[in-house]
């Protein structure tokens, strides 16, 4: 057992071995330190280019991730081709199926805006053709040859029924045929006046010309079928001059792309079939009444013609000299894969493929897709849609409702794209292993993790680079110079923060924070420069804007509503420290902890596990008392007594076994009948051996009990008893190191729990004798002879149950 000195509590850093005078005159660094692990993962996870090595970068939150993975992203990326440029066109086969165009990088725009001319150029071409006077001339031909051969068959049929007096008469209902004399039609009461022989040849007459009348109306759709073609084939010939011209000039500038020009083959053919549209139309319903409001006197083309010729760019690469990088904040289902949106009319909601939005993973594709873990999984369906996009290696734009299968509303289903991107996530180590665990898909998909450590080794030579570390988060931060002495106390914090005099941590953007409020203080005081007072300041400062409700439990400690003793002796009492948290603040207080013992069987309650308030770690550690208390006093008899353990004061859930040893030290002061030095406090776990075991938060345990005690005045008796092995873990605050060094307070380290109760006590543990037993005048011998008296009571109430509950009563101990 040691008392340890000043030095002990606190592992300097010397600022003559800082390399620089200021963080302004470091030299900069390249790369990152003490992430070999990590950065060796990410470039292996670059490199392979087989299905399924996708990236998941696990670590603490403040190591840097994100900035190494963008950094090695675009470094990797720079070398990288450029992917190709994708777009959306009609699909005139089949419209409700857009069609997917790949393209070479930088060729989507240009052919986008190609097709945007045409269609602009196409509203003032077909139009002027088809108001041109020779189509005027030909159309007009073309209809008096249909209108002079309508006439003609009816007007010699007309003309050979009058000769027989039958007369060809229209009406509202199409052609009839009627007696008639002298070119009348003749009356009911004529007709009924001629002779019978007249009127039955009028009648044979009528008869035979209605099948002559029947016959011409049976190929009147023919001739105006014919017509319509000869129109056709006019408006195609027509057209035909008007667009060849125009889109063979978008031929030329995309020759060397077959997809294109299948396109434009296309184009050029439904243009030909459908000119009409750009040509203007009478309006009728509410578009009239639109067009009207509108000023356009109901007549015009529709303006969204040749909206199906158009082109819509989803990725375009125009300037781009390496593979993309993105990174997605907000990862959702629609905005990794795509959405269609719809225009509202008439109180209906229309869509086209121009309505069609790339996601995400469109404009990843080719390169690198960087995703917080957190916000993939919470999103909306963004997970499932970026596995399912992952496992088909293809990109579909579709609706949240039609991937559910949530509606059966005809829509757009697009052709899907090809996908080729390396997707990174980044998140926390407990997410990883609960992916890993719970998603079967998850290690088939991300079989790269990039595992960062949030500490790395504190020698002579990590010092050196540590501190460029630090200069080079100062530089962009736009705060003052470090100097040395400041520089020596923000590696001092990183050893706080990994609570290890040893190791630093690597979490430096906590550092980064503080730099910048030290900074804040530097400026206050006039300084040119942070040194260590400015850091200090700034370290009060944080925890003076968190420490409210630790004032407050130290308040009332030294108020007394909490009942602690720092000085004074006791049997069975024991102060023990456990540590809290509360929005990233963590402090140490003591606990009352007190141990009954009387006559029993053996028992030892656990009161805190009884009530349901003891975690599995605490009942652990009492259970490990027993088996102690066992293996050294329970060898010769068995231990007849009934033992208790409390927190006293404690109102809520309590877990962990650093208190453990308390415990024991608290039980062996009961069975012992020897009192216990309040004015000592006492963290660390036990095993059944009786060593000591490390435990956490040695820093704040510590600081916590100096607290209470200085409140309270310290009286040079004071201290803390910590586990040996917590000695490398010592990174105290300077005011605890300085009463140290004064004589006021004092931390002694233990390895094992005879050597703690010797401190508590200032009686020897003793060590068991050879021949049996324990030297007399140990604390060990007095545990043994209590226990030995309730073995003897114990027997004979076995013997004498009557007589023993008598002397039970009488000697009660």
């Amino acid at each position: 057992m040691t008392k340890l000195a000043p030095e002990q509590l606190y592992a300097r850093v010397d600022p003559a071995a800082i390399p620089f005078d200021t963080s302004a005159d470091a030299a900069p660094l390249a790369g990152l330190i003490g992430q070999a692990r990590a950065v060796e993962a990410i470039g292996f996870a670059l490199g392979m280019r087989q299905d399924g090595y996708n990236l998941f970068a696990l670590g603490p939150p403040g190591t840097g991730k994100h900035g190494v993975i963008d950094q090695l992203l675009n470094e990797q990326a720079a070398a990288d081709s450029v992917p190709p440029d994708w777009c959306y066109v009609h699909n005139f086969a089949q419209p409700n199926q857009p069609r997917a165009l790949r393209l070479p990088p930088g060729r989507a725009r240009p052919l986008a805006e190609s097709m945007r001319r045409l269609v602009a150029e196409l509203r003032v071409a077909l139009p002027a053709a088809f108001e041109r006077e020779d189509y005027r001339q030909r159309r007009e031909v073309l209809d008096d040859q249909f209108r002079h051969r309508h006439e003609q068959v009816f007007s010699d049929l007309a003309e050979r029924a009058m000769r027989e007096n039958v007369a060809l008469v229209r009406t509202p209902n199409g052609f009839a045929l009627a007696p008639a004399k002298d070119g009348d039609v003749m009356a009911p009461d004529a007709l009924k006046a001629l002779a019978p022989e007249e009127q039955e040849r009028i009648k044979a007459a009528i008869e035979r010309f209605q099948g002559e009348l029947e016959a011409i109306i049976r190929k009147l759709p023919d001739w105006e079928r014919e017509h319509r073609e000869q129109v056709r084939l006019l408006n195609r010939e027509v057209t035909r001059f008007a667009v060849t011209h125009l889109i063979e000039d978008v031929r030329k500038a995309h020759l060397d792309l077959t997809a294109v020009q299948e396109h434009l083959d296309a184009v050029e053919q439904d243009i030909l079939e459908n000119a009409r549209d750009f040509l203007p139309q009478p309006q009728q319903g509410p578009e009239a009444m639109m067009g009207l409001l509108a000023g356009a006197g109901g007549q015009g083309a529709d303006p969204t013609t040749g909206r199906r010729y158009q082109v819509n760019v989803f990725v375009d690469h125009t300037g781009a000299t390496g593979a993309p990088v993105v990174y997605e904040d907000h990862p959702t289902h629609p905005i990794l894969v795509g959405r269609i949106e719809h225009l509202a009319r008439f109180g209906a909601l229309v869509t086209d493929f121009n309505l069609m939005r790339p996601g995400a993973l469109h404009r990843a594709n080719g390169g690198y897709l960087v995703l917080d873990a957190y916000r993939a999984l919470s999103g909306a369906f963004a997970w499932e849609s970026l596995k399912r996009a992952l496992t088909g290696r293809r990109i579909k734009v579709e609706s949240l409702e039609a991937m559910l299968s949530m509606t059966s509303t005809v829509t757009l289903e697009p052709e899907p794209i090809p996908l080729d991107v390396k997707v990174v996530l980044i998140g926390p180590p407990h997410l990883y292993y609960l992916l890993s665990e719970l998603d079967p898909d998850f290690a088939r998909l991300f079989k790269v993790a990039a595992d960062f450590d949030d500490r790395m080794a504190r020698d002579a030579g990590s010092i050196g680079l540590y501190a460029r570390v630090i200069a080079e988060r100062a530089r962009p931060s736009g705060v003052r110079p470090v100097d040395r002495t400041g520089m020596a106390r923000l590696i001092e914090h990183a050893s706080r923060i990994a609570a290890d005099g040893e190791r630093l941590s690597l979490r430096v953007r906590v550092l980064e924070d503080l730099m910048r409020e030290a900074d804040w203080h530097a400026c206050r005081g006039g300084a040119s420069t942070i040194d260590a007072e400015a850091v200090q300041r700034a370290l009060d400062a944080q925890q003076r804007r968190a420490d409210r409700i630790y004032q407050r439990a130290l308040d009332e400690m030294r108020r007394g509503t909490y009942l602690v003793r720092t000085d004074g002796e006791v049997v069975g009492q024991i102060n023990g420290l456990a540590v809290q948290s509360l929005g990233g603040f963590s402090f140490g207080l003591p606990s009352r902890i007190t141990a009954n013992v009387s006559l029993g069987t053996g028992e030892l309650v656990d009161i805190e596990r009884e009530v349901d308030l003891g975690g599995p770690l605490h009942s652990k550690g009492v259970l490990i008392l027993a088996g102690f208390l066992g293996e050294r006093f329970g060898q010769a008899r068995r231990l007849a007594l009934a033992a208790t353990l409390v927190f006293e004061q404690s109102y809520g859930g309590i877990d962990g076994d650093s208190a453990s040893s308390a415990e024991l030290y608290a039980m062996l002061s009961a069975l012992a009948e020897i009192p216990i030095r309040q004015s000592i406090a006492v963290t660390g776990s036990v095993d059944q051996r009786g060593n000591v075991q490390p435990i956490g938060g040695v820093n704040e345990k510590i600081e916590g009990f100096f607290d209470v005690c200085s409140s309270r005045g310290l009286t040079g008796r004071q201290g803390v008893m910590v586990p040996a092995t917590n000695v490398k873990n010592l990174m105290l605050r300077p005011d605890v190191v300085a009463a140290v060094a004064a004589g006021r307070f004092h931390v002694w380290s233990v390895e094992t729990i005879d050597q703690g109760i010797e401190i508590l006590t200032g009686i020897p543990a003793g060590a068991p004798l050879s021949t049996g037993g324990w030297p007399p005048d140990t604390v060990n011998h007095a545990v043994a002879a209590r226990l030995a008296r309730f073995a003897e009571r114990a027997e004979e109430t076995r013997r004498h149950p009557q007589h023993g509950k008598k002397r039970h009563g009488a000697h009660n101990e």
